[in-house]
């Protein structure tokens, strides 16, 4: 591959613009080719403004919001946007949907993979995503899953931020400065007009992490400037040569 790539799984179809957009546009720019896998459009359960429309239907819902990730995505720089539409509140996984998605791993053999926290009592659906990726990176390791297929290496995979962090058991140990990319996330925040209440929201959350990447960046007072940020929580060790 000429490119370096890497892998997003989200939830829903809004779930990669909120919590790694950033990440997303930073790293298109940097020469990564970066593959969005909506597992769902989020359309029963975070569709609330489309449902409230007079007339509407579970297929107008998902043509939207397949619309809306669209859009984003292409704001954002992904090189390939998947939507697999498994459903969603809840999430039904099938034995082919975990063999499609090691499928996709191997084909893409990213740099990193991020996805959901491993816990969120507020939305099953993004722990069984992360579940998912977790499952399927292991079987997209294993040499006698399809033999003769180039086998996943082991990438990295980081837990982006969850809407209510102290809920989630998520504690952040990467800061990455989106400040250079952030008028590409927030236009692509923009394009989920299902959601415009969270627009603010996730606002902020890019503000409050820039303040801990200067904390972090240079001793608690020497840091470099930063207006905005992602935060994320790796899972596995990582193996260097320098620190």
């Amino acid at each position: 591959m000429s490119n370096k790539t890497a892998l997003i799984v989200s939830a829903h179809a809004a779930d990669f613009v909120w919590r790694c957009g950033g990440a997303i546009a930073l790293h298109a720019e940097l020469g990564y080719d970066v593959t969005v896998v909506c597992l769902s459009f989020g359309e029963r359960g975070e569709s609330a403004k489309l449902w409230k429309q007079p007339g509407m239907t579970l297929d107008v819902v998902k043509a939207n919001r397949r619309e809306e990730a669209e859009n984003a995505a292409a704001a954002l720089g992904v090189h390939d946007l998947i939507c697999m539409d498994l459903g969603d509140y809840p999430m039904d996984i099938t034995r082919d949907d975990r063999f499609a998605l090691v499928d996709i791993m191997r084909k893409v053999q990213p740099s990193f993979i991020m996805s959901h926290s491993k816990w969120d009592p507020y939305n099953s659906d993004h722990m069984q995503t992360t579940q998912l990726v977790l499952e399927c990176r292991s079987t997209a390791q294993a040499w006698g899953h399809n033999p003769g297929e180039k086998v996943l290496g082991a990438p990295q995979v980081y837990l982006f931020e969850p809407h209510q962090s102290e809920q989630m058991e998520w504690k952040p140990d990467t800061f990455l400065d989106i400040t250079s990319v952030w008028d590409k996330k927030r236009a692509a925040i923009e394009c989920m007009q299902g959601q415009e209440h969270l627009w603010e929201f996730y606002t902020r959350v890019a503000q409050n992490r820039a303040n801990h990447f200067k904390r972090n960046s240079g001793g608690q007072s020497g840091g470099r400037d930063c207006r905005y940020a992602e935060g994320f929580q790796s899972i596995f060790p990582r193996t260097v040569d320098e620190l």
